[in-house]
């Protein structure tokens, strides 16, 4: 009798843990949609990701629109050339001729006023590009944005997004970066159309846009750059034409020689 009240016990309990299994709820609705959505996401950033890897300069012939509270100049045609990871020169024409050259490799910048014969040099910084080419950037964040790269893609494409959102037409992702502040990557027809960086508080830093894309020799690479940077209260905007991708650059080509008696300055913006 003791051995049947045993068996008895024993066939109830597993029935009653069978019947637990059977009604236990699953994953939420929302929580299983979030997987799909982070998968696809992850599955974008890589690819993203592998073309940015592929991406080490641009040479092309640009038209620069730049507005500001206190300016509103008209267009301005540049030949833009960029090499990775903080290699850049804007030269800026005027009607006729060059108007202004300024040329960064890492720390250094020169810019050279033909008109002038004027040769200012001065440190390579955010302050320092802003005042001559209207972007409030560093030379290596200044590259990629021109270069249409999204920062620190190689990392985030190991991580899954800690949100994922619907903005208009964009699937737009968000990953907490360090000391709080959050990057966000947005996607359209699986291609990189927006980069938003927001500080520890939230508030948007820049945001930059980018359409147009084209197959150039194998690699989805935009025509149009839009940017805007709400604490400068600025925008600036680049349409490409005919960019070339990846062509050996030397490094001459990022160091100003100006003619002999050239006026030369520090400048310090």
């Amino acid at each position: 009798m003791r051995s049947l009240g045993v068996l008895t016990a024993t066939i109830t309990l597993s029935l009653f843990y069978s019947a637990c299994t059977t009604v236990s709820p699953g994953p939420p609705p929302e929580a299983l949609q979030f997987q799909d959505r982070s998968a696809q996401v992850q599955q974008l950033t890589r690819k993203v990701a592998e073309r940015d890897r592929a991406l080490q300069s641009m040479q092309t012939d640009a038209v620069m629109e730049y507005t500001a509270p206190d300016r509103h100049p008209p267009k301005v045609r540049e030949q833009i050339t960029a090499r990775r990871p903080d290699c850049l020169r804007v030269e800026a024409m005027s009607a006729f001729s060059i108007a202004l050259i300024l040329a960064t490799s890492g720390k250094h910048l020169a810019i050279f006023e033909p008109s002038k014969n004027k040769l200012i040099r001065a440190a390579a910084t955010a302050d320092t590009l802003n005042q001559f080419i209207q972007i409030p950037m560093a030379p290596a964040d200044a590259v990629t944005l021109l270069l249409g790269i999204a920062p620190g893609s190689t990392m985030l494409a190991d991580r899954k997004p800690d949100t994922i959102a619907t903005e208009d037409d964009l699937t737009v992702a968000s990953w907490t970066m360090p000391a709080g502040t959050r990057r966000e990557l947005g996607f359209r027809d699986d291609q990189l159309a927006m980069v938003r960086e927001r500080n520890a508080a939230g508030a948007i830093e820049y945001e930059v846009r980018y359409s147009e894309y084209q197959d150039l020799g194998g690699l989805m690479f935009p025509y149009v750059v839009d940017a805007t940077f709400p604490v400068a209260q600025s925008r600036v905007s680049f349409h490409y034409k005919r960019p070339i991708i990846n062509a050996e650059i030397p490094d001459s080509v990022f160091v100003l020689s100006p003619p002999p008696a050239n006026q030369q300055a520090n400048a310090n913006p």
